[in-house]
C-alpha cells in the first residue's frame, strides 16, 4: 500500500531534483573547464542550497539517502517510505 503524501511533499522533491540537475551539469562542465571560478562558485551555492532543501524535506517526511547521507530519526525508519518508486 503506497503512503498517501501531501501536495506539498512533491513540491519539495521537484525543487531538490532541480537543485540535482543542476549540480550533475555543473560537475559534468567542471569535469572539463577545472578552472572556471565562476561555475565553481555556482556549484558551492547549488550544493549549498541542496543541503538546505534536503534538511527540510527530511525534517518533514524522513531520511533520503542511507548509507551515513541521512540521519535517522528514532525509531528506524526507513521502512515507512515513500519509497523511490512510489514518488
Amino acid at each position: 500500500m503506497s503512503k498517501k503524501l501531501p501536495p506539498e511533499f512533491y513540491a519539495c522533491m521537484e525543487e531538490l531534483q532541480a537543485v540535482d540537475f543542476v549540480l550533475v551539469e555543473l560537475t559534468h562542465y567542471l569535469d572539463t573547464h577545472p578552472h572556471d571560478q565562476e561555475a565553481i562558485q555556482q556549484f558551492n551555492e547549488y550544493a549549498k542550497e541542496r543541503k538546505r532543501l534536503k534538511k527540510i524535506v527530511e525534517s518533514m517526511y524522513g531520511p533520503l539517502q542511507q548509507f551515513g547521507n541521512s540521519y535517522s530519526g528514532y525509531p528506524w525508519g526507513w521502512s515507512e517510505g515513500p519509497w523511490p518508486w512510489q514518488i
